[in-house]
């Protein structure tokens, strides 16, 4: 494999900054009030859910082109949840909420669905990592 663009970003930690190395990445992070945080900034699961969210949204796009399908008004919703688990290790779990247009509901717009989990390199990297629910709507 040869890399195609590297995103650099440095943070501080849950509370701090996260920069990117262009700069035009450049957020206040704390934790959510829901863990005793302040919820003044944003978080690391939020980070996480809009990179899925987008990078599923591409994959759809170009697995649709594909296919000859139109999903230029489909969008994905990505929900990242904090789980505790075994040991006091902390987890996550992803649930992808596909919204596609009417046309495309029923077994080919689950197809459609499934395939670009197949191409889309968030889904790859958490693959047998983290439980990944895919849902259309």
């Amino acid at each position: 494999m040869s890399t195609l663009y590297t995103a650099i970003v440095t943070a501080s930690g849950r509370e701090g900054r996260a920069v990117s190395s262009d700069g035009l990445l450049d957020l206040t992070l704390a934790p959510p009030s829901e863990l005793g945080g302040t919820g003044e900034g944003t978080n690391p699961e939020q980070l996480f859910a809009a990179g899925y969210a987008a990078c599923f949204a591409s994959a759809l796009s170009l697995v649709a082109r594909r296919r000859k399908l139109d999903v230029s008004h489909a969008s994905v919703t990505a929900e990242v949840g904090l789980v505790a688990a075994a040991e006091g290790r902390m987890g996550l779990e992803v649930t992808l909420r596909v919204e596609l247009p009417d046309e495309l509901h029923g077994e080919q717009g689950e197809a459609l669905v499934e395939a670009a989990h197949q191409v889309c390199p968030y889904s790859n990297a958490t693959r047998g990592n983290i439980p990944v629910r895919l849902v259309v709507e």
